[in-house]
């Protein structure tokens, strides 16, 4: 079943989260109309790959025609020609963007597919499901508008002032320039009163205005502390969880319009409080409010300015190699990666383009870390305004980092922390002038873990997880002298989320408890149990000579090169123990069988059957563990449709009948089997034949099958046939059994 089938299956509360990943951008009618050609082409290789990309881009537009064409709804066809248009204007002069936005479409899909599969959600998703209510994003767009317009209504009331000043200036101005003959006449004084009047009426009218904005400027100041502040807060929070793994980081675009519509509203204040000074020039008067309460608000209105345009400069996009774009904040040395930082408030003017700059590592004090960088290329840029971010200002930044070398001394302190352990960081700055005000704006990365050797990815990405996990702080490098345990529930989920993203399927209930009984036996059932990070990471499980992260990533690894397919139907029952196993399948008929991962060997899968002998004995017999080494030679479909077992000179058989529980072999793995070799003349096809040797001493539970590696060539089954002194019947094709 496609993706796309799946995921209409779904219940309305996760449709709604597809519903959401969906806009402008790559609309849903293209998804729905192309669902298959999509799911079928590698959009995550052409993000780095332009040229890719181009062609991907020219192929979506070419059946997007073709579905256009054939669409018999004249308002259809219609819409996907303007979708067509839109996509050709977005996309043409940057393809690998339009690779980037599905490419995190499908993979968000999987994400979702996957929490479907759990009974309850982790606590990190409800977390976040939390933060990004509807109700509170309704209440944050009404307290915003209510306050655009109040500040327009403010607009009409200082130019009613105007237009009310104006008419007693021209009065008073009137009434100065009769003769003195006249002063003491009755329409002299009735004149004299109605200017006194009006002088009234704008003494109050004036007091009104700067109370009504003295009301808005603290409703303001009120918003910026009690929501927008934690709603950017809550942004970056959800910006760490998404660079594990976590659900899709949206928001930016609903918090660049808060930032910007609270600026407008602040800065169309600034202009309203410098007419009422204006006004002042030309009439003031004792007690005029104007002079006594103006420069207190003005100060206020600035200072609320300043701080709002210097939150609003974030990293849009963190560090991330584009060789590894789904594990952001791993740096190599001598490898490019990319970063993006922005301006969520859309400024009214510039004076001068806005120049940023980056620096690693600034201001880290002397010996916290054993290695030092530098940025290798030009690490200033202006930012520019980009089209589909609504005015705003931003720029993306590709740096390569080297080393320091030291030619005396030491690099400084060494040995306290492993490499993968040392954090760093990325500070970006600029300065500007904006209506006279100069604003310093200052952000920073995440914390970075700088590799020397690919070999280190795996420690490097442990580490990037257990820090975005466990805290929010921004720029905490000290980080791994004392890391923080992490409970069961919360580990769990975001190794789900591993699974989910570089496996396409996470990891269900009983997957998960079946690691947490490897990692810590008993208590794997107490969602509260505390992991340190060296039983996670640096601890070689109970006789083994690796870690729990160690096995457990390479294991992803060997998925996600070599077992996708059967991964995603669900076959490989994964983290059972070999006790376990054995219970399992003990009540079944023989030839049920199972996959599950090796625990005695890094990234190996193994698959156990059960036998009946005939005094109702039951054996059970796991194949030796195949590797990536093995894998590359066949297919992992192709070995199970096409095992075969050597035991005692029988004739070799397929011993695998049935997938646990009942599942016959090639209804489960038919449509993942390899197609048989075409026959071209003057050669005979052959093809590669797994097998295996068991031995009539074999011990009975369990008993392991050494199997050969490679698997064996038809010629050199042959041979080992004829050196076994046993005859085999001819077979028709190389797939007989």
């Amino acid at each position: 079943m496609s993706q796309w089938k799946q995921i209409q299956q779904l219940e309305i509360r996760l449709l709604e989260q597809v519903d959401y990943l969906y806009d402008d951008n790559f609309p849903m009618d293209i998804r729905q109309g192309l669902a298959s050609w999509i799911e079928s082409q590698d959009w995550d290789t052409a993000v780095n790959d332009e040229s890719m990309a181009g062609v991907l881009f020219t192929n979506l537009l070419t059946q997007l025609e073709r579905v256009r064409s054939q669409e018999q709804n004249f308002l259809q066809r219609h819409n996907m020609k303007i979708i067509q248009q839109q996509l050709q204007l977005k996309y043409a002069t940057n393809p690998a963007v339009m690779a980037r936005v599905i490419s995190t479409c499908l993979r968000e899909e999987r994400r979702i597919l996957s929490s479907a599969c759990m009974q309850e959600q982790g606590p990190l998703e409800k977390s976040l499901q939390n933060s990004v209510a509807f109700e509170r994003q309704k209440n944050m767009d009404n307290r915003v508008g209510i306050i655009r317009g109040s500040v327009q209504l403010m607009d009409q009331a200082v130019k009613y002032i105007e237009d009310m000043q104006d008419d007693f200036d021209f009065r008073y101005k009137t009434l100065q320039s009769r003769e003195s003959t006249d002063r003491n006449s009755d329409v002299m004084k009735q004149e004299v009163t109605r200017l006194q009047e009006m002088l009234n009426r704008l003494d109050f009218k004036r007091k009104e205005i700067l109370s009504k904005m003295d009301v808005v400027i603290k409703e303001i100041d009120d918003l910026m502390t009690s929501q927008l502040n934690p709603e950017l807060q809550d942004w970056k929070r959800r910006q760490q969880i998404a660079a594990i793994g976590g659900p899709l980081l949206t928001g930016l675009e609903q918090l660049q319009s808060w930032f910007t519509l609270t600026a407008q509203s602040l800065f169309q204040i600034k202009r309203q409080l410098d007419k009422l000074g204006e006004l002042v020039v030309k009439v003031t008067y004792e007690s005029d409010p104007i002079p006594l309460q103006k420069p207190q608000m003005e100060e206020r209105v600035k200072y609320l300015i300043y701080h709002l345009i210097k939150s609003s400069f974030v990293v849009e996009k963190q560090p991330c190699m584009p060789t590894h774009p789904q594990k952001p904040l791993i740096i190599k040395t001598g490898v490019q990666f990319t970063t993006k930082v922005r301006l969520l408030v859309k400024l009214p003017e510039v004076d001068y383009q806005l120049k940023v700059k980056t620096t690693f590592d600034k201001d880290l004090p002397p010996g916290r870390v054993s290695r030092q960088f530098f940025i290798l290329t030009n690490n200033t840029k202006v930012m520019d305004i980009e089209d589909y971010s609504n005015g705003c200002l931003s720029v993306e930044f590709r740096h390569l980092l080297k080393e320091k070398k030291y030619i005396n001394g030491t690099k400084g302190n060494e040995g306290l922390l492993s490499v993968t352990e040392e954090l760093h960081s990325l500070s970006f700055e600029a300065c500007f002038t904006v209506q006279g005000l100069t604003i310093d704006l200052e952000t920073c990365s995440l914390p970075l873990v700088v590799i020397s050797n690919v070999s280190q990815l795996p420690g490097g990405w442990a580490s990037v997880m257990w820090y975005n996990l466990l805290t929010d702080e921004p720029r905490n490098l000290a980080f791994f002298g004392n890391p923080p345990r992490a409970s069961w529930s919360q580990l769990s989920e975001v190794l789900s989320w591993q699974f989910s993203t570089f496996a396409g399927r996470g990891l269900n209930k009983e997957q998960l408890t079946m690691l947490g009984e490897k990692l810590f036996g008993q208590h794997a059932s107490c969602s509260d149990y505390q992991v340190s990070w060296s039983k996670f990471s640096k601890e070689n499980i109970p006789g083994k000579p690796f870690s729990f992260w160690m096995w457990l990533d390479s294991i992803l690894e060997l998925i996600k090169k070599h077992l996708l397919p059967v991964w995603n139907e669900n076959y490989i029952m994964g983290f059972v123990s070999k006790e376990m196993e054995r219970a399992l399948l003990k009540d079944k008929e023989p030839g049920t069988f199972l996959l599950r991962f090796s625990e005695s060997h890094l990234g190996g899968i193994t698959f156990t059957w059960v036998e009946h002998g005939d005094n109702g004995e039951v054996k059970f017999n796991s194949v030796e563990p195949y590797t990536k080494n093995r894998l590359s030679a066949l297919p992992f479909a192709d070995i199970i449709r096409d095992y075969k077992v050597i035991s005692d000179g029988v004739v070799p058989e397929n011993p695998l009948k049935f997938l646990y529980p009942d599942i016959p072999k090639d209804e489960a793995f038919g449509r993942l089997y390899n197609s048989q070799p075409s026959k071209v003349h003057p050669y005979i096809p052959s093809t590669l034949i797994p097998i295996s040797e068991m031995r009539s001493n074999a011990s009975t539970t369990p008993r392991s099958c050494q199997s050969p590696e490679p698997p064996m060539t038809p010629g050199e089954f042959d041979m080992l046939n004829e050196h076994l002194c046993f005859d085999i019947d001819t077979m028709s094709s190389p797939y007989s059994e």
